[in-house]
């Protein structure tokens, strides 16, 4: 359990990191390409043991690595594109509410328990997910053509977490977890700044120190949330549909917490409703794993 609330905090810490972005007016892609960056290397030093880059490619996760972090890059594109087509807050629902599809792949393919208290308390982290994500903004009207972008969101951000968990469960040794976080994020990287470098070219972009700062800031916490993750998905007495659920649903709530407490971020009465929703739900799971 220890790993999943550090878990956690290092992604709400990721929270508290992007909206200090809004501030200083970081280029939140630069940020993220030093971010992944700086992530790869928390995991090597993590990691602790000599690296044959030679050989690295016949473990049997390495292809999945690969596929996470071409996913990871083409996301957070998506997310962009979605956040100005649709506004922030059709991305946060999309993203938080992808939760269903690992949970349902943990129930069907690993055949996890999903006894009445369990499927409530998962079903009610759900819509309360969906409500704490509704902020007060200006509303938007999403044409049909906009409707695919949220949906690959969603669907994407699904895809990330289910094979996560099955990487981990079938090929991942625990010793070898910090070498497996490493290449998902060095994967990305080496898209990110590829993508850059495209950029720099045509002058769409200037490279600016604070925002390697940014990315520093944002890198460390990213790479445990990653790790903690996958080692709390390890945890015989957890089954995955749970992690996700209690991972997904603490997120948003000390998240939610942090905005109230340093940035002053205000709650509707639907928040309101969502953030009781989601205590209830993890008593019911809680009770369900007693």
């Amino acid at each position: 359990m220890i790993y999943l609330l550090l878990s956690i905090l290092a992604s709400s810490i990721i929270f508290l990191v992007f909206k200090l972005f809004e501030g200083f007016k970081i280029n939140t892609f630069q940020a993220i390409v030093v971010n992944y960056f700086i992530a790869c290397v928390s995991g090597l030093v993590a990691y602790g043991q000599p690296i044959d880059l030679i050989n690295i490619q016949q473990y049997a996760w390495f292809p999945g690595t690969i596929f996470l972090g071409f996913l990871f890059i083409v996301i957070f594109n998506l997310m962009a594109i979605t956040t100005q087509r649709s506004g922030l807050s059709v991305v946060s629902v999309s993203t938080k509410m992808s939760v269903v599809i690992p949970i349902c792949f943990g129930l069907f393919y690993y055949q996890e328990a999903a006894g009445f208290l369990k499927l409530t308390g998962i079903g009610l982290a759900l819509i309360a997910v969906y409500l704490v994500s509704l902020k007060k903004t200006t509303a938007k009207t999403i044409s049909k053509n906009d409707l695919l972008f949220p949906i690959l969101v969603f669907v994407g951000s699904g895809i990330i977490d289910t094979t996560i968990k099955f990487l981990e469960a079938s090929f991942v040794a625990k010793e070898d977890v910090p070498l497996f976080s490493a290449v998902i994020f060095a994967t990305a990287f080496t898209l990110g700044i590829l993508v850059f470098i495209f950029q720099l070219y045509n002058r769409q972009q200037k490279l600016q120190i604070k925002n390697i700062l940014g990315g520093i800031a944002l890198g460390v916490p990213n790479y445990f949330s990653i790790y903690f993750l996958v080692q709390a998905l390890r945890n015989p007495n957890l089954e995955s549909s749970v992690v996700f659920t209690l991972n997904n649903v603490g997120i948003l709530m000390l998240a939610t917490l942090l905005g109230i407490v340093f940035f002053k971020e205000k709650l509707s009465t639907k928040n309101w409703i969502g953030f009781g929703l989601a205590v209830f739900s993890i008593i019911l799971i809680a009770i369900v794993k007693a």
